[in-house]
Parts: structure tokens; C-alpha cells; sequence
């Protein structure tokens, strides 16, 4: 099946949330595959959209002006990780890099909460991807307030009105950011609790999936409408023109990655990345060069 460039950014285009949008996530259906046979061709046309990404991203890298910040967050078991693998998997190591963000050092508790995610954000013409990123501060430890304490952050600053002080700081950094040449792009992978449950019984069942599962992981299925009124308020509040939101339907993977990947695509294509000009004394240069070789 060949790939229409068209239809990918349209395939993309329903996920994303516009800045100040109203909507409710029990309304989104985590298990949408598109419409027609877009789902029956995942494979075909992941592939077909790894190849227009590899390219993209060779003449990013090359015109080494733009950056861009992919940031994936998702519940336990949506699958940050395959999508990452799967839907990066054609772009060159050297132009690509992957932050995953574990629960804070010591050191990173001794800064403010976008200090450490600030000094691993991607030099101009690469892509950087974050696989959790600075919304777990209005995520995890919203529906984990004590989590707070150990930031160790004057009690006269933990007001009533901290997530909109935080949601304001996150929208400002990100303006920044984008007026300096990283485009951001941001990623909810949208899974059902029914679709866990699944998930992390086959971690389980199967033997190659138990270093998966973790107790932990069902303590915080415990909070699930705690984080979900958590994202979506997140999501209503910092989804802006310049760094918008992208609610994937996750409970199917292989649509999931194609919907990420249109994003990716219609976004590098926005930029309109292109191989940098030869001048005239490079061209002498490059003379030169044949003649050498060819003595």
C-alpha cells in the first residue's frame, strides 16, 4: 500500500487538543483504530513512514538549525517504551537521543523540578525524546501531594494555587524553548483500565515479560481516577499552539505508533528541513578534491 503523505497528517490531526479545548477523557476512545483499512495496514505504512522520517531527520540534522522535543507520558502499561522503539526505529542513533526519567536524585531534588530535564534537551538538529518528563511534577506528585516534602521547597510557596503556578511555569519554559528553535511535541498514549489489566496480567503469564511487572505498578492502578482527572487537566492546561497535546488511542500499539509517527512527520515536514547550500569556495574546495584524487 503506498503512503499518502496527506492522509498521515490528517490521521494525526483528531488526537491533537487545541490550546483551551474542553473535553473529558471518558468521552476519547482509547481503543479507536481509524477509520477504513488504515489499522489493517499498520505495518506497511509504519514502514513506509520510518523511511520519510529517516529522511526528514538526515536533512535536520544537516541543516543544524532546528531541534525537537518528542515527550511521551502515558500510564503504567500504555507502552511509552515499544512506541519509542518502534516509531524511532528508522532514524540514525547519531542525530537521535532518549531521556527515560526515573524518580529524582538527590542532586536533582537539590534544583527546581525543570532543571534536570533542561540539561538533557536536544542540541539543534537532533531529536530528543523524552520517555516521562517535568509533567510527572503535576501528575505523580499531584495525586502524591507528600511526594512534595522531599523537594525540600519553602512551605510559604506549596499554596492553593501551586498547579496553576506550575502549569503557567511549564507553559513559559516551553514558549521559551520554542523561541529559541526547539519545536516540542507532546504525546498522552490514551490506554483503558481494562486494557491494563490485560497488559499486566501477561507480564505475569509470560516468563519474557515478568522483569516487567513491578508491585508497584498496582499500587498506582489504585489512583486511576486520581491520575486521570490529573492528565486531564494537564493536558487542558498546557496544551498551546507552539508545544500542543496528542491524546493517542494506545490500547492497539501498531495504531498508536502510526498516529505518532504522522505527528512526527507532518511536524519535520513543517519545518521544511533541507541540505545546507554549497557556496562558491566550497565548490573550489570540492574541485580541488576530484582533481587530487584523480592524479
Amino acid at each position: 500500500m503506498k503512503i499518502d503523505r496527506k492522509i498521515l497528517h490528517k490521521l494525526a490531526d483528531p488526537y491533537r487538543i487545541s490550546h483551551g479545548e474542553k473535553f473529558h477523557l471518558k468521552d476519547i476512545d482509547p481503543g479507536d483504530e481509524g477509520k477504513g483499512k488504515m489499522s489493517d495496514h499498520a505495518d506497511e505504512l509504519l514502514a513506509s513512514s520510518l523511511q520519510i522520517m529517516s529522511d526528514l531527520q538526515e536533512k535536520l540534522y544537516a541543516q543544524n538549525r532546528w531541534s525537537l522535543l518528542l515527550i511521551f507520558q502515558a500510564m503504567d502499561a500504555a507502552g511509552k517504551d515499544g512506541t519509542i522503539k518502534h516509531v524511532m526505529s528508522g532514524i540514525n542513533p547519531q542525530g537521535c537521543q532518549v531521556t527515560s526519567f526515573k524518580s529524582p536524585s538527590t542532586l536533582e531534588l537539590s534544583h527546581d523540578y525543570l532543571w534536570r530535564s533542561t540539561v538533557a534537551l536536544p542540541e539543534r538538529g537532533r531529536i530528543g525524546i523524552f520517555n516521562r518528563s517535568y509533567y510527572e511534577e503535576v501528575l505523580v506528585v499531584r495525586v502524591h501531594k507528600q511526594m512534595l516534602h522531599a523537594e525540600n521547597i519553602p512551605p510559604e510557596l506549596l499554596g492553593k494555587h501551586l498547579w496553576k503556578e506550575r502549569f503557567e511555569d511549564i507553559n513559559a519554559y516551553e514558549k521559551h524553548l520554542a523561541r529559541n528553535g526547539t519545536v516540542i511535541r507532546k504525546f498522552f498514549l490514551h490506554i483503558s483500565k481494562g486494557e491494563q489489566k490485560r497488559r499486566f496480567l501477561a507480564r505475569l503469564d509470560e516468563p519474557a515479560k515478568n522483569w516487567k511487572f513491578s508491585d508497584g505498578d498496582l499500587k498506582e492502578r489504585a489512583y486511576w481516577d486520581d491520575y486521570q482527572d490529573a492528565y486531564e487537566d494537564m493536558i487542558r492546561q498546557t496544551s498551546t499552539k507552539h508545544a500542543p497535546w496528542y491524546i493517542v488511542p494506545a490500547n492497539h500499539k501498531k495504531y498508536a505508533h502510526l498516529v505518532v509517527a504522522s505527528a512526527v512527520i507532518e511536524t519535520l515536514e513543517s519545518l521544511n528541513p533541507g541540505f545546507p547550500p554549497v557556496t562558491a569556495a566550497q565548490k573550489e574546495i570540492l574541485q580541488q578534491a576530484r582533481k587530487l584524487l584523480n592524479d
